[in-house]
């Protein structure tokens, strides 16, 4: 079972954080309000905030240079994960990464379940890896946000977090470029 051990020294994290919309503005982003509450409640830094129009090319320009910023470790970007038109951020994500991580949209998808029933088909959340940062694409409602980082973030972007977790294999998520 999950559990935090508390004899492992609690380590930050650098997390971007980036919402995608074409009509909100920092005024009146909630959802990405949300994920700077909780990003900083747990002890983390919030390494640079933006707000970008539903664009694929342009997201994912600012997933890359995010992704090459050796100040930046984990990339959480929230709204686009829907079925219009103008929801292009899974696109944009999966241009970018390395690996995607297959179970963060499943998990993301039974926690949303209990929550809103069957409206959780709705939702593309997806993870992935790319130049060993994290990046993860949440849905733009700050109640989807408060899901992933309350039921899954805040656990595996803790290095104390057992039996395992993201912090712990950081340093090796780019190892292949080094490899000679």
């Amino acid at each position: 079972m999950s559990k935090i051990d508390e004899s492992r020294t609690f380590v930050p994290v650098r997390i971007a954080v980036l919402t995608v919309s074409d009509s909100r503005n920092l005024e009146d982003d909630r959802s990405g309000d949300t994920l700077v509450a909780r990003i900083t409640a747990a002890g983390h830094e919030v390494a640079d905030r933006k707000i970008i129009r539903d664009e694929r090319g342009e997201i994912a320009s600012q997933l890359r240079e995010w992704c090459a910023d050796p100040d930046i470790d984990v990339v959480i970007s929230t709204g686009g994960t829907g079925l219009t038109g103008r929801d292009v951020t899974v696109e944009a994500h999966r241009d970018v990464y390395e690996k995607e991580i297959e179970a963060f949209g499943t998990v993301f998808t039974i926690i949303s379940m209990k929550k809103i029933g069957t409206s959780a088909v709705q939702s593309r959340a997806t993870g992935g890896v790319a130049q060993g940062t994290y990046l993860f694409a949440l849905p733009g409602s700050p109640g989807a946000c408060k899901d992933a980082w309350d039921e899954i973030l805040a656990y595996q972007l803790d290095l104390r977090h057992r039996p395992c977790n993201f912090v712990e294999i950081m340093p090796r998520l780019d190892e292949h470029l080094r490899r000679k």
